[in-house]
Formats: structure tokens, C-alpha cells, sequence
């Protein structure tokens, strides 16, 4: 028979749980941070420590999903409570998977950095797009502590300017390779960063959808604005 003091001790491992998944973001966060700061400044070693930290983050997501494991065979959780647990689980590998993007920005800022090139690009549009999706995974990550799913539609709605962003960064960058040949390398490489940076927002977005997924029960993935709205709303 489950007594109080079963109910009380699940309710603490599924609180520590959620604190550990809002370490990873905070990690993740930081990762983004350090990658963009590298890629601006042409700090090699930060770019080197952000490259190393993705370690970090990938222990953390096995760490918190053996916890998960454990908390389905020893508790058996039924609805919401399993719903929680799924919910972690799935926001762990989006989490890991913007960490490995960061990781490959910061990959990227050493090869354009190192390179003899004529001359290193500005970085504003990549600055700006960068700065949309910190902001989606911040409130993903508010969203997640909170049970907030109305944070969805407004994530949802970010991620298609961070789309459109995009779609403007990739024809700016092949204009100015077709205007100077000898800068196809480098925009080469600043495109895979503008690419690694929409990947960001999609994951971010699908944090955000777990979100709905938790609170009202109810798989809003792989569906339109006007149907997450309408779900949320």
C-alpha cells in the first residue's frame, strides 16, 4: 500500500529531477553565450572550453535519464506523474542536441578565426538570430519550472522569424559569395553557423511542446500556430 510518506518521497525525486534538467539549460545557455563570444571575438580558447564543456552536458542528460529510468521501475507512475517523467526525458535530448550545436559554433568560429582569410566578416545578423533563440530556450526553460504551456504559442510564433531570419541570412550570403569568389570559404562556414542556430530554435520549440504535452495531455508536435493556439488558449 502507497503510504504518505511513498507519495512525499516520489514528489522529491521528481522534484530533483526537474532541478537537474534546469541545470542542463542553464549549462546549455552558457554554451550558446560562450560560442557566440567566440565567434565574435575570435577567442580561440573559449571556443576550445565550450568545445570541451559539451562533455559536461552529455553526462548530465545520461545522468538524468538513468534517474528517469529508475523513477518508472520503482515507482510505476500513472498519468500526469508519467507524462512529468516523459517530459523530462524527451527535454533532455533536445537540450544535449542544442548543446552539440554550440559545440559546433564554436568549432566553426576556430576555423574561420584560424584561417588565412582577406578579410574575418561582421557577425550582427548571426548576433541577432543568436539572441532570438537564447530567448526561445530561456522561456522553454521558464516554461518547464513553471508548467507554463501558454509559453508555446509564443515560442512557436518565434521560431518561424528565427526561420525567416534564416532564409534572409542564407540569400545575403550567397550575394556576397557570388560578388567576391574569394569569400566563398568563410560564408561557407558562418552559413553552417546560421544553419547550427535555426537547428537551435527547432529544439527549443519542441522543449516548449512537451510543455503542452505535460499540462493539458495532448501531443502538439508536427502541428500548425493555429492548433498549438487553440490547444494552449
Amino acid at each position: 500500500m502507497l503510504t504518505e510518506h511513498t507519495y512525499k518521497q516520489f514528489d522529491a525525486e521528481l522534484e530533483a529531477v526537474r532541478a537537474s534538467v534546469l541545470k542542463m539549460g542553464g549549462l546549455v545557455e552558457a554554451q550558446i553565450t560562450n560560442a557566440l563570444e567566440a565567434l565574435i571575438s575570435g577567442d580561440i580558447e573559449l571556443a576550445d572550453q565550450v568545445d570541451a564543456n559539451d562533455h559536461q552536458v552529455n553526462a548530465l542528460e545520461v545522468a538524468i535519464d538513468e534517474d528517469c529510468t529508475r523513477i518508472i521501475a520503482r515507482r510505476q507512475p500513472t498519468a500526469s506523474d508519467l507524462r512529468m517523467v516523459m517530459m523530462v526525458v524527451k527535454t533532455i535530448t533536445d537540450l544535449e542536441r542544442i548543446g552539440d550545436e554550440a559545440a559546433k559554433i564554436a568549432r566553426m568560429a576556430k576555423l574561420i578565426h584560424k584561417a588565412e582569410r582577406i578579410s574575418v566578416p561582421r557577425f550582427s545578423e548571426v548576433k541577432y538570430m543568436a539572441e532570438m533563440v537564447l530567448d526561445m530556450l530561456r522561456k522553454a526553460l521558464d516554461a518547464f519550472a513553471r508548467l507554463d504551456a501558454t509559453k508555446a504559442v509564443e515560442i512557436a510564433r518565434q521560431d518561424r522569424d528565427v526561420d525567416e531570419e534564416f532564409r534572409l541570412n542564407l540569400r545575403h550570403l550567397i550575394t556576397f559569395m557570388m560578388e567576391d569568389p574569394r569569400t566563398i570559404s568563410v560564408f561557407i562556414d558562418i552559413l553552417f553557423v546560421t544553419k547550427a542556430i535555426e537547428r537551435m530554435g527547432d529544439h527549443a520549440k519542441n522543449m516548449s511542446e512537451y510543455v503542452v504535452y505535460m499540462v493539458k495531455g495532448k501531443d502538439v508536435r508536427h502541428t500548425s500556430l493555429e492548433e498549438i493556439e487553440r490547444e494552449v488558449m
